[in-house]
């Protein structure tokens, strides 16, 4: 009964001028249970005109050498394009892909950052740098293989899920060099811990500072910054010591590569100091209506002996600090006007101190020309974010000052 409902359904859509894709649902569970019979639905679609015979291992379960060899065994019996369609449940989706068209598949089932039910389809960033960098297939070809991080990133962003850093060929991190030897031997030969050229898969390679970091970890963040030059040896170190502290206070810089180009700036100008924070303070009530709270901030700034102050009301506590710093500011420097918020996280770092953890605060920012980060560490949420946020500020007024000479208040209102 079944071995017909596979050959009609296949025959009455190519009488209809289909082209047939017969997905072979846990064929590869179902060859380990009875091989003859599995092979015998597969002569069943394609007796009946069915274009692709596709082997799913719908349970993600099947280990590389056994796909290539059941892969191979289809392959001798029949013609035509052969197609996989790995599942990832022993994160073996990848490696399974690239087992299957070495046994003689041509097609192959996925997604793009591996995306799928479970633990994912099969990646297709992964299976085509490797088809076209490893394998000597061609599939995208060059050009836009050099195209494939920001099509990753354009696809996480339309999903609304975050692209993970250790994705291969395309994450952040696919290309990033953190412990002081490992830079070193990469700054004399990028081969020795890197498979590929990163711009080939339209990715870049990225030197993270930390208290891992060594003197050559700082200078490639400087060379890349312009600033490579401009800091003596004493102020190198005196740089990298000021990193790692705060690295073991729980930065992280790597994530927050806005604060590291504030610290190197502020090592740069030291005497520079746009406003200084008189005090600040927040309030949110409760009440009313389910689910509704309000919440005002007042934030008193000090910029050249003149002391300026707002108040400003927003949608929970960060968001009312936000508007009063910006309403403050915008007094005495307009040209921050333009700086957003674009992204915020929180990270607990200690889960075992529970709600009196210290908690690292990320913040993506922009400006409509660029992107940064930065972040804030406290025991309580609201500072770390409000260290965030005056960092943002300060970096931005550092980077008018490096474009412009000076940047002076435009009034002095008290």
């Amino acid at each position: 009964m079944n071995l017909t409902l596979i050959s009609d359904t296949v025959r009455f859509l190519k009488q209809h001028g289909k082209e047939v894709v017969y997905d072979a649902e846990h064929f590869f569970d179902g060859y380990r249970a009875n091989p003859d019979y599995a092979l015998l639905t597969l002569e069943a679609a394609k007796s009946s005109g069915a274009d692709v015979l596709c082997l799913c291992d719908t349970n993600g379960g099947t280990l590389p050498s056994r796909i290539s060899e059941i892969v191979g065994e289809v392959r001798k019996r029949f013609d035509g394009v052969i197609g996989i369609h790995p599942h990832n449940d022993s994160e073996l989706a990848v490696a399974n892909a690239l087992a299957a068209i070495d046994a003689g598949a041509t097609h192959v089932q996925g997604c793009l950052n591996g995306y799928g039910e479970r633990t994912g389809n099969v990646n297709l960033a992964s299976v085509i740098a490797n088809l076209e960098l490893k394998m000597g297939h061609e599939t995208i070809g060059p050009a836009k293989l050099a195209t494939l991080a920001s099509a990753c990133r354009f696809i996480a962003e339309l999903a609304n899920l975050p692209l993970p850093n250790s994705q291969a060929f395309v994450g952040k991190s696919a290309f990033a060099h953190k412990g002081g030897i490992h830079v070193s031997a990469v700054l004399k030969d990028s081969a020795t811990y890197e498979h590929i050229k990163p711009e080939t898969v339209g990715n870049r390679q990225r030197v993270l500072v930390s208290d891992l970091s060594g003197r050559g970890n700082v200078l490639v963040k400087l060379d890349q910054h312009g600033m490579a030059g401009r800091l003596d040896e004493q102020a190198r170190t005196e740089l990298l010591e000021r990193i790692k502290r705060m690295e073991y206070e729980g930065y992280e810089l790597e994530a927050a590569e806005g604060t590291f180009e504030l610290l190197v700036r502020e090592a740069l100008n030291p005497d520079a100091h746009f406003f200084e924070i008189e005090s600040y303070q927040v309030a949110t009530r409760a009440g009313g209506a389910p689910d509704k709270s309000h919440s005002e901030a007042t934030v008193i700034l000090r910029v050249q002996d003149v002391v300026h102050s707002a108040t400003a009301t927003g949608h929970g506590p960060f968001d009312a600090l936000h508007e009063g710093l910006r309403k403050c500011l915008s007094k005495v420097y307009p040209e921050v006007a333009g700086v957003r918020l674009t992204d915020y996280k929180v990270r607990v770092l200690d889960f075992r101190k529970g709600t009196a953890a210290n908690v690292r605060v990320l913040i993506e920012w922009s400006d409509r020309h660029r992107s940064w980060s930065t972040a804030g560490v406290s025991d309580n949420v609201i500072e770390a974010s409000w260290k965030a946020l005056v960092d943002a500020i300060r970096l931005e007024l550092m980077r008018l000052m490096e474009r412009t000479g000076v940047v002076e208040p435009t009034v002095a209102m008290r």
